[in-house]
């Protein structure tokens, strides 16, 4: 009997040993356990210390993405929901995981390969320390719980079949 297909790819981005740059990694290890395995059985779990172009442009069709981060751009702690399609417009929110490329070209290149950009969402968490060591800021720390819960949110929002248009 074979496995079913991912329905969600999850990418979570970010480095253990930069601060508050680990805090997807931290969140995906609190979740995870904690999903209904059917729910678990339906991701494709990435792990991505650099967000790049080629992590979005082979997703499936039909299949959704999920990228956690941690931004700079908002207050330490808050938590930023967009779908990818408001990633790409968004100024402001700049995800830590973009080092090479910034967030709007590499999801420009993703939509220009594949003709679009798969149904998604983007949660991060404002990280306010970035320095070597995995010590994370008060403010990061206070915002765990909401970012653990908008993760699980997301994910079951994303599991969710979405009618097709026409």
């Amino acid at each position: 009997m074979n496995a079913p297909a991912p329905v969600i790819r999850l990418l979570v981005c970010g480095n253990a040993d930069r601060g508050d740059d680990g805090a997807p990694l931290c969140a995906v290890a609190h979740v995870l356990p904690r999903l209904d395995a059917s729910l678990r059985g339906l991701l494709e779990v990435r792990r991505c210390e650099q967000l790049d172009a080629t992590d979005l442009i082979d997703v499936a069709p039909g299949e959704a993405c999920l990228i956690l981060d941690t931004v700079v751009g908002v207050e330490p702690g808050a938590i930023v929901e967009l779908s990818l399609e408001d990633l790409a417009l968004q100024p402001t929110v700049t995800p830590r995981s973009s080092h090479a490329l910034p967030i709007s070209q590499v999801l420009g290149i993703a939509r220009s390969v594949r003709g679009s950009l798969p149904r998604g969402t983007f949660v991060g968490i404002g990280g306010k320390w970035f320095g070597f060591g995995e010590v994370r800021s008060r403010a990061l720390r206070e915002g765990m719980d909401d970012f653990e819960r908008a993760i699980t949110a997301a994910i079951a929002a994303l599991a969710t079949p979405q009618e097709v248009a026409g």
